[in-house]
């Protein structure tokens, strides 16, 4: 994972204002270096005899404050720290130890933020998701040893790409693997908390035109497990596939719709309004998981809604990743020509 998982401001998290689906604003990310003592509580993780990218005990993560550590060989030293590109959120370092060779992706969040336990505890859940998902190899959730809320996974193979040679075909891939994702068995869910009931009412044209009783079906409809922030900066590609799914903080139970209007409306942003992006992206979908979702048009004006203050604020996130013609003009264009696109699209369904 050589591309930092991205949050952008937008419902009750780290995007703030208007509506983010994951952790209130407590300010900057950590200081850019991880400090001594979560080196050191890192390494202590690596060091128990895990295979390379798996967790020690079956992937039980250990307590922050070191009891119940298994007995084993002293710690290896960390001999590698990058910082990963991208993301405003998280401070994210990927760590190598040098003998035996581990590596492992440390993610330092603000002091007082509670998105490293819920990251915990989604990761956990999820398991890796068969490959699809880091796994969990350790948690500080108060900041006890990382002076900061922080949680270990694994390194997944593959980096952030949000300009592809093929948009069409890339985004075709967001579809398929988003349907991976909310075919998961309800079974392997339990605790994630309810993302609608989490998520605040929008703003602007969009919000004003979905209107109560709309947002109401809207909400009432069935909830998979969604990524909440699923868009092309928090995806991993490698070899021209993608390899994988970052940045779960924000995971919850959710209709399928919450996720579909959110990554059509990134993909506008990044390649135009006009793009052919979001149609190639919606039909990849509706292939792989059997439907789209109901009432697909409002869930557009949903994420514009919950995006409307917020959408020049993730300028770093792009620019983090090589977009730097992305500036909060030529954002809030782009969102606003979406918008305009989406409300026709709703009133021709009506």
């Amino acid at each position: 994972m050589t591309g930092s998982p991205m949050h952008r401001p937008s419902y009750d998290g780290p995007q703030p204002t208007d509506d983010a689906p994951q952790t209130p604003d407590y300010g900057a990310q950590p200081c850019s270096g991880p400090p001594a003592g979560a080196l050191a509580w890192a390494a202590e993780l690596l060091g128990h005899g895990a295979p390379f990218g798996e967790p020690a005990d079956s992937g039980k993560p250990r307590a922050p404050d070191g009891s119940g550590e298994p007995e084993g060989p002293p710690a290896p030293a960390i001999r590698t720290v990058r910082a990963l590109d991208g993301g405003s959120h998280a401070s994210t370092h990927l760590l190598e130890t040098a003998s035996p060779v581990r590596r492992a992706v440390l993610r330092r969040f603000p002091p007082g933020d509670d998105a490293a336990a819920r990251e915990a505890s989604v990761l956990a859940a999820l398991d890796g998701l068969d490959g699809f998902a880091p796994r969990l190899l350790g948690a500080d959730p108060r900041g006890e040893r990382c002076g900061a809320p922080a949680v270990l996974i694994s390194r997944l193979d593959g980096e952030a790409d949000i300009s592809p040679a093929d948009p069409d075909a890339a985004a075709a891939a967001l579809g398929r693997a988003l349907a991976r994702l909310h075919a998961v068995p309800g079974s392997r869910l339990h605790g994630f908390r309810d993302g609608m009931a989490a998520t605040r009412r929008g703003t602007g044209p969009a919000a004003a035109a979905l209107g109560e009783r709309e947002a109401a079906r809207l909400a009432g409809q069935p909830r998979v497990l969604t990524h909440f922030d699923y868009w092309s900066g928090n995806v991993l590609w490698h070899g021209g596939a993608l390899t994988g799914v970052v940045d779960w903080s924000g995971a919850s139970l959710a209709p399928r719709g919450f996720d579909v209007g959110w990554c059509r409306l990134d993909l506008a942003l990044l390649h135009g309004p006009d793009t052919t992006a979001a149609g190639a992206f919606s039909a990849a979908y509706r292939d792989a998981y059997g439907a789209q979702p109901p009432d697909a048009a409002l869930w557009d004006l949903h994420a514009l809604a919950r995006s409307h203050r917020t959408v020049e604020t993730w300028v770093p996130n792009y620019a983090g990743l090589g977009r730097s013609d992305l500036t909060a003009r030529e954002l809030r264009r782009r969102h606003t020509a979406w918008t305009e696109r989406c409300l026709d699209a709703a009133v021709r369904q009506r």
